[in-house]
């Protein structure tokens, strides 16, 4: 038994496939957004209640060090095979054995690798109590292994239903086992072990919503093929995850385990928008590009509405953190990590960056531009490095995020335009896409900051103040919404590709 190529072109639609796909990916896209909303709304409350009444900005570094490496450990723990799941044409359970074993052995040599070094690793990072916390969250890169079969199968069926409930079921058991441990005093200890609890029933969940699909085999033709198309994946994947987490390294190793706690809250309140809207885009979007990577003009088409919906739902989130951004920390977590605020407007300017790159990111994947993303990541972290340890030595936390801005907007967006324009996306497709979500921003800025020097900072002048911004985006966009959807006016498809030669 052979496994198909991962070059091999999937089989071309017919006629009425287009509407059916469609359907589909738009069912899913809607479960996925429902999921992600929940959970993260489900996330902030829990975080609110941690930080006001049990955990310090200390506690929070540490479990910020051991969640940075735990994520850069899940970005290569599969190898990069779960992704020919999705992506391979034929039937995935021909081959999901073989992908099985390949990432549960990669998780397990992973982590054992990491129960080794976890005291070396905390004490590079500058937090040499976060050893403990290491070695117990690092658990869930075994537990994550397991599940990429079965998750991988669900994501390649669309089904992002299923998804929900398993989602559902890891959030309330790994939520109440950290608040629970959290109120006796565990510290960042909790969050280690409300993150292995949830993984496991993550796991249970994915093999009863994708049955049968928990089978270890192996096919060396297969393994092969698999490690091909995957490896590539997985460098630019670790890359990926490497960018987006340097900083809680270069924070942690130069500043103090304070500035780490304040920088780690910021990041994550300039998550919210981001992962609310772009972990609902690329749970779909990666499936969906790759059923048009055949078709140029689709695949442009595509790419350009998903982008211009994505930016559309998250500019007005992240206009309001950063305009906002002080008087919101202070009234969600109090007064006590208000210094947070310094970096928060510009966190948030980089997550309507990384959303962008991101879709550009699964775009590129799926039309087969692997070695392509491996040199554009390789060369953000190169040049991110040396500028974030030099904005933490001049600006603090402040600095740290400023340098992400500057070496993200003036390095990598072009790059990226460049890589996409090679895959047939043109620079006019991404500009309409965004143009509209720009200028919308833009207004709501100006509207929401010169309301907020009138008004002040109490609750009633903020949700005004809130109200009024996204009313003056509202009028912006929403003369472009139709199209974007799919319900307006197609303008002619060619126009589009000439661009981008």
């Amino acid at each position: 038994m052979t496994a198909p190529g991962p070059g091999a072109a999937p089989p071309q639609p017919a006629a009425d496939a287009a509407p059916s796909l469609g359907r589909k990916v738009g069912a899913a896209a809607r479960w996925s957004l429902a999921n992600t909303v929940v959970m993260r709304l489900g996330n902030f409350a829990t975080g609110i209640i941690l930080a006001r009444w049990f955990l310090g900005p200390e506690a929070w570094g540490v479990y910020g060090l051991a969640q940075t490496v735990l994520l850069v450990l899940l970005s290569a723990n599969e190898l990069g095979v779960t992704l020919a799941l999705v992506r391979w044409e034929g039937d995935p359970r021909r081959f999901a054995p073989t992908v099985l074993t390949l990432s549960t052995a990669a998780s397990c040599a992973l982590y054992a690798a990491l129960f080794a070094a976890a005291p070396a690793v905390a004490r590079v990072l500058g937090s040499p109590e976060a050893s403990g916390v290491l070695r117990v969250m690092c658990v869930c890169v075994v537990l994550d292994g397991l599940s990429q079969v079965p998750a991988g199968i669900l994501t390649r069926e669309f089904a992002q239903g299923r998804r929900m409930a398993v989602d559902g079921v890891n959030f309330v058991l790994s939520t109440g086992v950290t608040l629970l441990l959290a109120v006796q005093g565990w510290g960042a200890m909790s969050f280690a072990w409300g993150a292995v609890a949830g993984n496991a029933a993550a796991l249970a969940g994915c093999c009863l919503a994708a049955p049968g699909t928990l089978r270890f085999g192996w096919d060396r033709a297969q393994a092969r093929a698999l490690l091909r198309f995957g490896l590539p994946l997985a460098g630019a994947s670790l890359l990926a995850l490497g960018v987006v987490n340097v900083d809680t390294m270069v924070v942690g190793s130069t500043l103090d385990g304070l500035a780490l706690g304040f920088y780690v809250l910021a990041f994550n309140m300039s998550g919210w928008p981001v992962r609310i809207v772009s972990e609902a885009a690329r749970r779909v979007s990666f499936a969906g590009f790759s059923r048009l990577a055949e078709t140029p003009a689709a695949l442009a088409d595509g790419f350009g509405r998903g982008l211009g919906l994505v930016m559309t739902g998250t500019v007005p989130l992240c206009v309001l953190l950063a305009a906002l951004a002080a008087p919101l920390v202070e009234l969600v977590y109090g007064a006590r990590w208000l210094p947070a605020a310094a970096a928060l407007p510009w966190l948030m300017a980089l997550g309507l960056i990384r959303i962008g790159c991101e879709l550009a990111y699964d775009c590129l994947v799926a039309v087969g531009r692997r070695r392509l993303l491996i040199g554009v990541q390789g060369l953000w972290l190169v040049l991110l490095v040396p500028v974030l340890v030099a904005g933490a030595g001049a600006g603090g936390i402040a600095g740290v995020a400023q340098g992400h801005v500057l070496v993200a907007g003036a390095v990598v967006v072009p790059v990226f335009l460049y890589a996409l324009r090679r895959a047939g996306v043109a620079p006019g497709t991404v500009g309409r896409a965004c143009a509209r979500p720009a200028l919308g921003g833009v207004v709501m800025a100006a509207a929401v900051t010169g309301l907020h020097r009138l008004l002040g900072d109490g609750v009633p002048a903020l949700l005004a103040t809130g109200a009024a911004g996204t009313l003056c985006y509202a009028v912006c966009v929403l003369p472009g919404l139709a199209h974007l959807r799919g319900t307006g006016r197609r303008a002619p498809a060619a126009p589009a590709d000439d661009d981008g030669g």
